[in-house]
């Protein structure tokens, strides 16, 4: 009865032992697949980042593009304008005057 008594306290000793050591296990397997988990958040969040900076960029430099061909657009209209004032400001002086005369008279 010893000698039974003696077998199933070790067998309870190495049931304990390899429960212990699956717990361990499971604790290191669960630190390296969070590790892993973390590592990989880090990277998406970092390639995201930098995703993200290419996109802006990218779009404020065709924002700059279409802000610079505006501009140029209404500097020439500006232009067209100048000049066609230096032509023509005699006659529009003589319309304005004209015009003043008929709506006071």
């Amino acid at each position: 009865m010893n000698e039974i008594v003696k077998k199933l306290s070790e067998i309870e000793r190495t049931a304990e032992a390899v429960t212990a050591h699956a717990e361990e296990e499971k604790a290191r397997l669960e630190r390296e697949i969070q590790d892993k988990r973390d590592a990989f958040d880090r990277e998406l969040e970092e390639k995201t980042k930098k995703r993200l900076a290419a996109i802006q960029s990218s779009l404020q430099e065709q924002r700059d593009r279409v802000l610079q061909k505006q501009g140029e657009k209404n500097q020439a209209v500006i232009e067209e304008m100048k000049a066609d004032f230096e032509e023509k400001h005699a006659v529009y002086a003589k319309e304005i005057v004209r015009h003043i005369i008929e709506t006071d008279g």
